[in-house]
């Protein structure tokens, strides 16, 4: 049972009062873009795991796994379709242990647990009849889908070199999945060719050029059960950890054409049970380490030039799903956000967090389907944050994290604001850089129309809260399930925007002239 507040308690407003405020200017550079992600960019995943997976003592998942989450909740559709839309990839560990009850496949077992099985769980399945319930949910909920397929049918282990799987894949389960998914009318997006093979892998690995000559024989099977170019999905992979070696040479022996979004996995606040996790994700320098990676697929990317770009196709933060103590909680937001501003600025296209529900680091409770805190944050940038990424620098002091983009509703500039720091507020100004003469002082920007603003902070202070306040309003879900409303606060342009330590702000500014977002 939850206690709906009304509003946020007053310690927290004379906490930001009491805080030390610093002055900062931030400058826009609105006169060309630095990247453009996807008009979806926020994307979530559905996971296979069964509430048999356990780590660390605990078991998570509960009934939150693809095949046994229940589709009917009302608090789980409005989640969902508050974001009209929200894409959305199945998929994770188990996809490449899951065979299609379809065509020749006759039985459709359940994931028991096996010591020597991948994950430790046996082969599962997916009836057509799950796959009917997921697509009519798919539909209702205006869901734009990526479908994880098997990647190693038709494989087998090495017997000289653990954890690599060796052979051709044989599509003839994936073809028949296709032609029935066709034959319904259910609609793709996208294919991501299975999960964390790449490299070292995870549990398993493929062979990079094993898994270029793979892709080929998937893109040519969508080719030809999909004629219609425009309703033809697109081919995604490889969907795990870059390893710069190993996502060269598959895309080499692939070739141009064939993968259309490049995929990986972001992980980078380690094991779940990290006892430093907090001081992880509060510590500028360390969530700073995780750019050489977006840099490294940024460039493979230049380099190959695949259609759809770099994907982020699964990050949770932390490992195993993710951390009980911090996950959950409003804390995860500093991690969470900031990830996909900085992957925005590195030109990833899509961003998928693990995991709309299930784990610790569901953006839902596994249990109540209550929203967790970043489930807000998330709704927010979906709401605010256009396609546009604009370049911004401010005097250095790196507990302020600071990035823009083009409203996403013009005119107008959206900035999101996250301060790490817990004794510190700040009061920004804006300017705007002049454009071709870096040697000439910035235009200050003194607006005439009333700023937008979504202040997000935790409900009593302290950011281990599971309740976030939105201009101190606590957020939770009405009596009839539905997501509450988020309106702005109309702040005077003449003052400067106020951000209080740790918390986190979105800000819109309709009269802000950004020639990169006319």
């Amino acid at each position: 049972m939850y206690f709906k507040f009304t509003f946020c308690p007053i310690i927290l407003l004379l906490w930001a009062s009491l805080s030390f405020a610093q002055n900062v200017n931030v400058v826009i550079h609105g006169a060309a873009s630095i990247a453009k992600t996807d008009d979806n960019f926020v994307c979530v995943t559905l996971d296979w795991w069964p509430a048999e997976k356990c780590d660390y003592n605990q078991c998570p998942w509960g009934k939150a796994g693809i095949l046994n989450l229940d589709l009917r909740y009302g608090a789980l559709i409005n989640a969902i379709k508050a974001f009209n839309p929200l894409r959305i990839k199945v998929g994770g560990s188990l996809q490449d242990n899951v065979v299609y009850k379809v065509g020749e496949v006759s039985s459709c077992p359940n994931f028991m647990k096996r010591e020597d099985g991948l994950f430790g769980f046996s082969q599962g399945c997916l009836s057509m009849e799950r796959w009917d319930q997921l697509n009519r949910f798919f539909n209702h909920t205006g869901v734009k889908l990526t479908f994880g397929l098997n990647a190693l049918f038709g494989r087998n282990e090495s017997q000289t070199e653990k954890g690599l799987w060796i052979g051709d894949w044989q599509p003839q389960n994936t073809r028949d999945f296709m032609q029935y998914t066709i034959s319904k009318g259910y609609k793709v997006d996208s294919y991501e060719f299975g999960n964390q093979l790449s490299g070292s892998g995870m549990g398993a690995k493929v062979d990079a050029k094993q898994y270029g000559k793979d892709v080929i024989v998937l893109k040519n099977l969508v080719k030809e059960l999909y004629a219609h170019p425009e309703t033809q999905p697109k081919v995604l992979g490889p969907g795990g950890f870059y390893e710069e070696k190993w996502f060269n040479t598959f895309l080499e022996v692939s070739g141009q054409g064939i993968v259309d979004g490049l995929t990986h996995h972001i992980y980078n606040l380690g094991p779940g049970d990290d006892p430093n996790m907090m001081n992880k994700i509060l510590y500028p320098s360390y969530l700073n380490q995780v750019s050489q990676t977006y840099k490294g697929v940024s460039d493979v990317v230049n380099k190959f030039r695949p259609q759809l770009g770099a994907w982020v196709s699964e990050s949770g933060g932390a490992l195993n799903g993710g951390s009980k103590d911090v996950s959950r909680t409003f804390a995860d937001g500093f991690w969470y956000l900031d990830q996909m501003g900085m992957a925005s600025t590195y030109d990833q296209k899509v961003f998928c967090r693990q995991a709309l529900i299930g784990g610790n680091y569901g953006l839902l409770n596994a249990t109540t389907f209550v929203p967790n805190p970043d489930y807000y944050g998330a709704l927010l940038w979906h709401r605010l944050m256009g396609s546009t990424v604009l370049a911004v620098t401010k005097e250095s002091d790196p507990d302020l994290r600071v990035y823009a983009h083009c409203a996403k509703k013009k005119p107008g500039v959206s900035l999101i604001f996250i301060n790490l720091s817990k004794d510190r507020s700040f009061n920004i100004t804006l300017s705007n850089a002049k454009p071709g003469d870096a040697g000439k002082p910035n235009y200050e920007f003194v607006g005439k129309q009333n700023r937008e603003e979504y202040h997000l902070r935790a409900l009593t202070g302290d950011i281990k809260d599971d309740i976030v306040c939105l201009n101190d309003v606590p957020m939770v879900q009405t009596d009839s399930e539905d997501i509450p409303a988020m309106d702005p606060k109309l702040v005077d342009a003449s003052t400067p925007i106020s951000i209080a330590a740790q918390s986190i702000a979105y800000v819109t500014i309709r009269d802000f002239e950004a020639p990169a977002c006319v």
